[in-house]
C-alpha cells in the first residue's frame, strides 16, 4: 500500500476539508474546492482515473468519501454489475461499492465519523489513511468490474480471476 504524505502541520486549520485539499497539493493531485464543505481531488490509479470527492457534513461531525472510477459501464452489463457489486460488497470491511444507474457511474463509498465528534476535529493521519483504503480497495476491485464488463467473465469468475494473490514478479 502507498504511504501518502500529509503536507500539513501542527498550525493547520482543523476543517477537514481544507485538511484533505492540504493532502491533495501534498501530493501534487489536482483538485476542485467546490465550497467550504465539498472538494473533489483528480488521481491518477494503476488501471483507471479516479475522482475522489470528500463531503463534511457539521451536523453529524462527518465525513464522506466517494472516489468514481472513470469507466462507464454498457447497457447490456447492468444486471452483472449490481450482481458482482453485492458479491463484492460482501468481502468489504469498511466503506462499500455502488451503481448510480442515472450517471452510470461505479464508485466506492465510506463515511468517517471526526476523532473527537464534539469539536469535529479530524486527524491528520485518519485523513490520509481513509484516501489510501478507498484508494486501495478501488484498484483492488477495478479489475473485477472490467472482467465482467468486457472479458466475458460472470460475477463470480471475476471475483476469483482478481482476487488470486500472485507471488513474485516476472
Amino acid at each position: 500500500m502507498t504511504t501518502l504524505s500529509t503536507g500539513l502541520s501542527a498550525y493547520t486549520t482543523p476543517h477537514p476539508v481544507d485538511m484533505a485539499q492540504e493532502l491533495a497539493g501534498a501530493n501534487d493531485w489536482a483538485y476542485e474546492r467546490h465550497n467550504e464543505d465539498e472538494l473533489t481531488m483528480f488521481l491518477s490509479g494503476h488501471y483507471a482515473d479516479l475522482q475522489f470527492r470528500v463531503f463534511w457534513r457539521d451536523d453529524f461531525k462527518t465525513l464522506q468519501f466517494a472516489c468514481l472510477f472513470d469507466i462507464k459501464v454498457p447497457e447490456g452489463k447492468r444486471d452483472e454489475i449490481y450482481r458482482v457489486i453485492g458479491l463484492i460488497n460482501e468481502r468489504m470491511w469498511i466503506g462499500h461499492f455502488e451503481f448510480w444507474a442515472d450517471d452510470n457511474a461505479i464508485l466506492f463509498r465510506h463515511a468517517s465519523l471526526a476523532n473527537d465528534p464534539m469539536t469535529g476535529a479530524f486527524g491528520e493521519d485518519h485523513m490520509a489513511t481513509v484516501v489510501e483504503t478507498a484508494m486501495g480497495e478501488c484498484e483492488r476491485f477495478f479489475p473485477v468490474f472490467q472482467f465482467v464488463m468486457w472479458g466475458g467473465q460472470s460475477p463470480e469468475e471475476a471475483i476469483e480471476s482478481a482476487m488470486l494473490e500472485c507471488m513474485g514478479t516476472a
